[in-house]
């Protein structure tokens, strides 16, 4: 376990002057033929892009890289750009045909309601669709891709939201009928890279049934990979790029771009001096923080700065078996919350572009709206935290801390993983905040070679630091849904780390997942979310800005959405 000495954070400016001055394009990433410094050149040839992921991807796949405790940056927008789905998310949450002709929906009959709560959506392939070898996609693929998911022997590729389907029917090659025996509200994200990215059943099949065990590991996944999407994969050399070249036969048209360039830069500070030196157009995926990116805005007169508010940091309660064990307390957590200045952290820490997370529902959702009557608001007040642990037993020291009535110090330890620059700097707020309040932390750093460790992970003592997604899948509520807690019973693979567990809130999860009239389900999200915030389950902080850097030539590229990497209609990218 490292100790994160508390100063030990400064600005990057000068290490990226060095890096600057000191860093090239990597010898062994094929050159692009453009200029060696400066903005690239326009060119006369091919339409080239370079681009950069801060993760070194070792699966093409989405779902495999995310399975366990946490995906590598990058490979969502890495798979979006080879892959498709039959529908996707745009840049606003909303669903968009892709390989299929339209989205589900009541009003078009492609999804269908019974009076005994059972469902039935159902999907038309467009004419045409291909993968990347020339073979049809077909209804059979889709089936297969069901198959596979189901699989309990290939969690990697399971989705919660399996569990609701009743079956699969194939009546043409170009038509997949999915029988669900409940509702389920994300019905028609079926079949995208959010949920299950349709599998090559001609070239899985055997890998499947000879050996299930090494099914993720096949070569399919990585240097022979064939999609579905704008782009298709022409080289790949792991640890250092892939190269990735227009599909002629992409179902929405063939791309504007030839060809793309994706560099895989693990180190933040080398793709500052890449995107400085005009080696590096454009970032996709968690990497650079904000305060990184807008160092790089403000020194890069060849490109600019996007963000999107695709995710949330929040401190998340050990609700099991915490230490101290006063943490399960909800008048302990207000005291928490109301101690920790989090406008502030949005002022410095997200250069004023975000807003302070109230509450779990991001405030550029459709949803937002509707619910915000029923977020519980606490106010930055330290006085009024102190005064809630007095009342709570607690009285301050000569020391400055608070002290139980036995006269043992109140402390606690926050957790944070190691690798990212924001959700450390966050970490040493919370800390900063708390012990002026009076309460002794201890902050920790998870080394990244445990940071896959799901028991130690589960079992840290009372507050761990994330950055998580805070969309409305399925995924996403799970953390909060009692039945998904980490246990030994199952191998600590719950996606509920914080453990709570309150039979209110797992029925509200519950039936917010079968709610599938929208104006009826919205007002059981506004439920959810009063409990969460009343509850302090968990403790919010803030929006995360997510940057992505982008060049001036670069045409239709944005920074994507809370569902939707930059790379959502890389079809439609242009260089002027």
């Amino acid at each position: 376990m490292e100790k994160l000495p508390r100063r030990r954070l400064a600005l990057l400016t000068s290490l990226m002057f060095l890096l600057v001055a000191g860093c090239g394009t990597p010898s062994s990433v094929p050159s692009t033929g453009g200029a060696a410094t400066g903005a690239p050149a326009q060119s006369t040839g091919p339409k080239r892009v370079v681009a950069a992921i801060m993760g070194d991807p070792t699966t093409f796949s989405y779902a495999v890289s995310r399975a366990g405790s946490g995906g590598i940056p990058g490979v969502d927008a890495l798979e979006q750009l080879v892959n498709a789905g039959l529908t996707e998310p745009d840049d606003k949450g909303s669903l968009r045909p892709q390989l299929a002709q339209a989205v589900p929906s009541i009003d078009n009959g492609q999804w269908q309601l019974f009076p005994d709560g059972r469902m039935q959506t159902s999907w038309k392939i467009r004419a045409g669709a291909l993968w990347h070898d020339g073979t049809p996609v077909t209804s059979d693929d889709l089936a297969f891709t069901v198959q596979v998911g189901t699989d309990r022997d290939i969690p990697a590729l399971g989705n919660a939201a399996y569990a609701s389907i009743d079956g699969v029917d194939t009546p043409d090659p170009s038509t997949v009928i999915v029988r669900w025996s409940k509702p389920f509200i994300q019905a028609d994200a079926m079949f995208t890279y959010n949920f299950a990215v349709p599998l090559p059943k001609h070239l899985l099949e055997h890998a499947y049934t000879d050996d299930k065990a090494n099914f993720t590991q096949v070569p399919y996944w990585t240097q022979d990979f064939v999609g579905t999407g704008p782009f298709k994969l022409r080289d790949f050399s792991r640890s250092s790029y892939a190269i990735l070249v227009a599909n002629q036969n992409y179902i929405l048209g063939r791309p504007k771009i030839d060809e793309v360039e994706l560099r895989f830069i693990p180190d933040p500070n080398a793709i500052i001096a890449s995107i400085l030196a005009g080696e590096v157009e454009l970032t996709m995926g968690r990497g650079l923080s904000l305060e990184q990116a807008t160092q790089v805005r403000d020194q890069w007169p060849d490109g600019k700065m996007a963000v999107s508010l695709n995710s949330w940091l929040a401190a998340y309660p050990q609700m099991l078996n915490p230490t101290p064990p006063i943490v399960t307390d909800v008048r302990f957590r207000r005291a928490l919350i109301e101690a920790i200045d989090r406008q502030a952290m949005v002022d410095t820490l997200q250069a004023g572009q975000s807003a302070v997370a109230h509450s779990y529902v991001s405030p550029n959702t459709a949803e937002f709206n509707v619910i915000s009557t029923s977020i519980v608001k606490y106010d930055f007040d330290v006085r009024k935290a102190g005064d809630a642990l007095q009342d709570l037993g607690y009285a301050k020291g000569g020391d400055g801390f608070f002290h139980d009535a036995a006269g043992q110090r109140l402390g606690l330890e926050i957790r944070t993983t190691g690798g990212d620059d924001l959700q450390e700097k966050t970490m040493l707020s919370i800390a900063d905040n708390w012990q002026h309040l009076g309460v002794s932390v201890d902050p920790v750093v998870v080394p990244r070679q445990r940071a896959a460790d799901r028991e130690y992970r589960a079992n840290f003592p009372a507050f761990e630091e994330v950055r998580q997604p805070n969309d409305l899948t399925p995924d996403s509520l799970t953390r909060y849904y009692g039945p998904e807690s980490a246990l030994p019973e199952n191998q600590y693979r719950g996606g509920n780390r914080m453990r709570y567990q309150n039979p209110e809130l797992d029925a509200l999860i519950e039936r917010f997942y079968v709610t599938v009239p929208k104006a009826d389900r919205e007002q059981v999200l506004a439920q959810i979310v009063h409990h969460m915030t009343d509850q302090v389950i968990p403790i919010g902080l803030f929006y995360n800005a997510g940057p992505i850097m982008i060049g001036n030539r670069l045409l239709n590229v944005g920074a994507g959405g809370s569902q939707a990497t930059p790379a959502w209609n890389a079809e439609q990218w242009d260089v002027r």
